[in-house]
C-alpha cells in the first residue's frame, strides 16, 4: 500500500497538432507507459495518474484548472515528448496552484543508431521540447523542480519520490489548524513570529486557547478511558516500579494518562494537526504533558514546546513527508555540547518531549522531578536514539521572509549511560564539523528548536521550500564558512530587491 494512498500526482505530457494523429497516438502510448511504470515503482509513495496529452492552450488551461480543483491532486509532473510551443502554456501555468515537477526524460534510453530516421526524430523531441518549456517557466519566474534522466533509472525515480513526499507535506499544510495553549515563553524571540504572514504564505492557521479550555477537557476524561490508557503504558513500555499499580506514584501515571487523553480529545474535536504549550502557562494542570506530548507526536501530530508554533507545524509536515519510511521525526533542541577535540558532539534533548518514533530501544516510562514549571513531577518516556544520517530543520521568521534552515548531521551511538539525565536524547555530529556547523547555524539565525529527522534528507526539504516559495539554506558536508556568509548576504539582497 502506498504511503499516500489517497493522493495523486498527475502526469501531463505536452505536444501539438503539428505532427498528425499517428505521432500523437504514439505520444499518448509512451506517456501512459511511463506514468504506469512510475506508479508501479516500489519507491513511489503516491498514485501517478496519466492524463491525456495536451496540445492547445485550451487543453493546458483546462488540466491546470482541474488540478487546482481536485482535492486528491497534490502536484503535476510535466513532460514534453515532442515540441510543445511554450506560449500555449502561459495561461495554464499562470493559474496553477499545485507543485510542479518538470521531468526532462525521453521514452527511449538509447539512440537506435542503425534505425534512426526523421520519423523517429519528429516523435522523440524531448531534448529540445523540454528546453522550450523550461524557458517559459524561467521567464515566468515559476518555482518548480527539474528532474533529468531516464524514467527507468532508480536514481531518477528517487528524486521524484522525494518531490512527491514534499508535495504531500505541503498539501497537508493547506487549511491545517494548529493550536497554542497559552502564549510563547516570555521574552523569547525566535519562537515568536508573524502568524498572519505564515497563514498567507503556508496555508495553515495558528490560534490560541487558554489553558483552562484544555484543563476542562482533561478533567472530563473518564476513569474507564484512563484505566485503558494506563494499561497500554504497561503493555508498551518498561514502566518504573514507582509507577506500577502498587507503587507510590501510580496516581501520577494515571494523571499523565488523563492529560494525554485530554490532549487527544481536544485536538480531534478541534480538527487540529499540532499544538504547542509553555511551562509558564499551565494553570490547573497537575503536571507538564510529557508522555502525552511524546505520544501525540508518535501518532503524527506536530508539537513544539514553549509556544513555538512554527516548529510544531514543521514537525507535522516532516512527519507527513516521512510517512511509511523507516525512522522517525521529532521535536528537538540542541541542549549541550561535548567539545572533545577528538570527538565533538551535540547532545539533543528537551525537558520531556522527544518523540519515541526515533527511539533505538524500548522506551522506559519514568517519573522524575523537573526544576521548572512549578508542577508535580512529570511522567516521561526515556530512551536513546539510533545512530545514522539525519537532519535538523528549522523555520525562522526573518522579518521580511521565512527561512528554512537545514543542517545535515550524523547521529552516533551513546558514549555513556547518562544515569542522572532521565530524558530522551540523541548524540550527533553536525556537518561539516562541529565548529563550522554550529557557526553556520548561528550565522543563519537558526532556532534552538528543530525538527530532527531520521528518514528525510536535504532534497526533501529543498523541494518543500520551493513549494512554499521561501528561502532555503543548507549546512552540509561541503559547507565553507566564507562562501556560506556570502550566500546569506546574496539572499538578503535578493529578498530585499524583490520585496520579499
Amino acid at each position: 500500500m502506498k504511503a499516500f494512498e489517497n493522493s495523486e500526482v498527475w502526469f501531463v505530457t505536452g505536444s501539438q497538432h503539428l505532427y498528425g494523429e499517428e505521432t500523437l497516438k504514439k505520444v499518448a502510448e509512451h506517456s501512459q507507459e511511463i506514468a504506469t511504470a512510475l506508479n508501479n515503482a516500489a519507491a513511489m509513495p503516491v498514485n501517478i495518474v496519466f492524463k491525456p496529452t495536451v496540445k492547445s492552450p485550451e487543453e493546458i488551461y483546462a488540466v491546470c484548472a482541474e488540478a487546482n480543483a481536485s482535492s486528491r491532486c497534490i502536484g503535476i509532473i510535466t513532460w514534453m515528448h515532442t515540441f510543445s510551443p511554450a506560449k500555449m502554456w502561459i495561461r495554464g501555468l499562470n493559474i496553477l496552484q499545485k507543485p510542479l515537477l518538470h521531468f526532462h526524460t525521453q521514452f527511449n534510453r538509447d539512440i537506435p543508431w542503425n534505425e534512426i530516421d526523421m520519423d523517429f526524430m519528429n516523435l522523440n523531441q524531448s531534448a529540445h521540447g523540454d528546453r522550450e518549456f523550461g524557458y517559459i517557466m524561467s521567464r515566468m519566474r515559476l518555482k518548480r523542480k527539474v528532474v533529468v534522466g531516464h524514467w527507468q533509472d532508480n536514481a531518477v525515480i528517487e528524486k521524484i519520490n522525494a518531490w512527491a513526499r514534499a508535495a504531500a507535506g505541503w498539501h497537508d499544510w493547506q487549511g491545517a489548524k494548529f493550536v497554542r495553549f497559552g502564549d510563547n515563553m516570555r521574552y523569547v524571540a525566535v519562537t515568536d513570529g508573524d502568524k498572519v504572514e505564515a497563514e498567507m504564505k503556508f496555508g495553515f492557521s495558528v490560534n490560541t486557547h487558554g489553558i483552562g479550555d484544555l484543563v476542562q477537557v482533561i478533567n472530563a476524561v473518564s476513569d474507564a478511558d484512563t484505566d485503558a490508557l494506563t494499561k497500554e503504558y504497561f503493555e508498551t513500555y518498561n514502566v518504573s516500579s514507582s509507577l506500577k499499580s502498587d507503587g507510590k506514584q501510580y496516581q501520577s501515571l494515571r494523571d499523565a494518562a488523563r492529560i494525554e487523553l485530554g490532549l487527544q480529545y481536544f485536538l480531534q474535536d478541534g480538527g487540529y494537526k499540532g499544538f504547542s504549550d509553555t511551562f509558564e502557562d499551565l494553570h490547573g494542570m497537575i503536571q507538564l504533558p510529557g508522555i502525552g506530548a511524546q505520544r501525540m507526536m508518535a501518532k503524527g501530530y506536530g508539537f513544539a514546546g514553549e509556544g513555538d508554533w512554527k516548529t510544531s507545524a514543521l514537525v507535522r509536515a516532516m512527519k507527513t513527508m516521512g510517512a511509511g519510511l523507516k525512522g522517525g521525526n521529532s521535536f528537538m533542541e540542541d541542549y549541550t555540547y561535548h567539545f572533545d577535540p577528538a570527538n565533538s558532539l551535540v547532545l539533543g534533548s528537551h525537558m520531556l518531549e522527544i518523540c519515541p518514533s526515533i527511539a533505538s530501544n524500548k522506551p522506559s516510562c519514568e517519573i522524575h522531578p523537573l526544576g521548572i514549571g512549578g508542577k508535580a513531577d512529570p511522567v516521561r518516556l526515556v530512551f536513546n536514539s539510533a545512530a545514522g544520517p539525519a537532519i535538523n530543520a528549522s523555520v525562522i521568521d526573518m522579518g521580511n521572509r521565512f527561512r528554512l534552515l537545514v543542517n545535515e548531521v550524523e547521529a552516533v551511538e551513546p558514549i555513556a549511560d547518562l544515569p542522572k539525565l532521565p530524558v530522551a536524547r540523541v548524540l550527533w555530529k553536525p556537518y561539516p564539523n562541529m565548529n563550522d556547523g554550529c557557526a553556520a547555524w548561528i550565522l543563519a539565525g537558526g532556532a534552538h528548536h528543530t525538527c530532527y529527522s531520521q528518514n528525510l534528507g536535504s532534497e526533501h526539504m529543498e523541494d518543500f521550500a520551493e513549494m512554499a516559495g521561501i528561502e532555503y539554506v543548507r549546512i552540509g558536508k561541503n559547507t565553507e564558512l566564507y562562501q556560506f556568509k556570502n550566500e546569506l548576504r546574496w539572499s538578503e539582497v535578493y529578498y530585499k530587491a524583490n520585496n520579499q
